[in-house]
């Protein structure tokens, strides 16, 4: 461990005596025993896309842009499996799947099925925050050195809006993880700690407020503000103040040693040839990007948030709203605000959401002014940016067909 990383883990430490545990320490748990499985395959050439009602797509269907789109992303960009859920304004909802949810059996993926939704987490955790900034428990533009002392180098000039909306200049922890990080630590248990450590051995990328930058250590930071303020753990206060109170039935925040996903889910997979990486520990994303939902309780949620006002009042939602400019550095015309992008769409308008990245899924998605609500996801990394941009222009199509 460095100097900086004890340091760390001593100001954590100093958490507990004000009655907030923060699990754990760097250790290699004993690996889950994977299910046994025949060796993976290639997707299928040509996936059948289901959908609801489960029929043929015809050239009248209105959905038949979105099918093909979601078609194209298994033949074209070799995700293995797709899954989407698309509400209507009237609450009217239709998953579809398409390509294989199980390489070794070619097993369609199940609807509506479980998957890591990666930095989709990031809104849930903000959320939390701007609840208790309506409580009057923090202040947006206070330092985080106010509510963590002693946690973060330079924290006295580091705002809790910048630490939301990537503008602190804290280094991105896992920027600076290798890929044998991901692959052979897939069984290690990493605390909130370890991944600060990571990020406070490297420089600042810009003084705070001077750029803007994606940075997971950011949320980390927020997690354990939300734990010392609440006294509880950030995954209790997400499923409290957010997933009990909307009802959200199909969204977990997973324990810190919980490996797999509950059923039914998909297989997801890593690499050429594919590598299936399903069963994986997820602490080392935390409040920045542990959560698992399905697609349609994901649809809810952003319906509640944005459309419902169910979590937040006018002035809180107001500056959840509030965006800069990321220079395109997640897609094209995207802006960022707390928590949250608004991403312009070719038929006008504009959609709000935010999307995640996780070994093994990729998920995009959000809600439209007028509540229609999309969410996609594929049950593999993206092999580069352009399959990236199909995932994002599939979630257009939905929007605009």
């Amino acid at each position: 461990m460095t100097i900086r990383a004890k340091a760390i883990t001593a100001a954590i430490a100093l958490l507990l005596a004000v009655g907030i545990a923060v699990a754990g320490t760097t250790a290699a748990r004993e690996p889950a025993v994977p299910e046994a499985r025949p060796p993976a395959t290639t997707p299928a050439p040509a996936p059948a896309v289901r959908g609801a009602p489960d029929a043929p797509a015809v050239e009248n269907e209105p959905d038949v842009a979105f099918r093909r789109s979601l078609a194209a992303l298994v033949t074209t960009d070799r995700f293995p499996g797709v899954l989407a859920s698309v509400e209507d304004p009237g609450g009217d909802a239709r998953d579809y799947t398409a390509g294989a949810g199980d390489l070794a059996t070619g097993e369609a993926p199940p609807a509506n099925g479980y998957v890591r939704i990666g930095s989709n987490t990031k809104t849930f955790t903000a959320v939390v925050v701007l609840q208790l900034v309506a409580e009057g428990r923090v202040q947006l533009d206070r330092s985080i050195q106010t509510y963590l002392p002693g946690v973060v180098p330079g924290g006295k000039n580091i705002s809790v809006r910048q630490l939301l909306q990537h503008t602190s200049g804290l280094a991105n922890y896992t920027d600076h993880m290798r890929d044998s990080d991901f692959d052979e630590g897939r069984h290690l248990y990493r605390s909130p700690a370890d991944l600060l450590g990571i990020a406070f051995s490297k420089p600042p990328t810009f003084p705070p407020g001077k750029g803007w930058r994606y940075s997971n250590t950011g949320y980390v930071v927020l997690g354990l503000m939300i734990e010392r303020l609440t006294g509880h753990t950030v995954a209790d206060e997400i499923t409290t103040r957010v997933i009990d109170r909307l009802g959200l039935r199909e969204t977990y925040f997973p324990k810190g040693d919980e490996e797999t996903l509950r059923a039914p889910h998909p297989r997801a997979y890593e690499g050429d040839p594919r590598d299936d990486v399903t069963v994986a520990d997820p602490s080392w994303a935390w409040a920045a990007g542990a959560m698992i939902a399905t697609p349609r309780d994901l649809n809810t949620f952003f319906r509640a948030l944005l459309f419902e006002s169910r979590l937040l009042g006018p002035a809180e939602l107001a500056e959840m709203r509030t965006t800069v400019d990321t220079g395109d550095q997640m897609w094209p015309g995207v802006r960022y605000g707390l928590g949250l992008t608004r991403t312009p769409l070719k038929c006008g308008g504009a959609y709000w959401g935010h999307g995640g990245d996780v070994p093994g899924f990729e998920t995009r998605g959000g809600i439209r002014a007028d509540g229609r609500a999309v969410t996609v996801a594929v049950t593999a990394g993206p092999s580069g940016r352009a399959a990236h941009l199909h995932v994002v222009g599939a979630v257009e199509t939905a929007f605009c067909s």
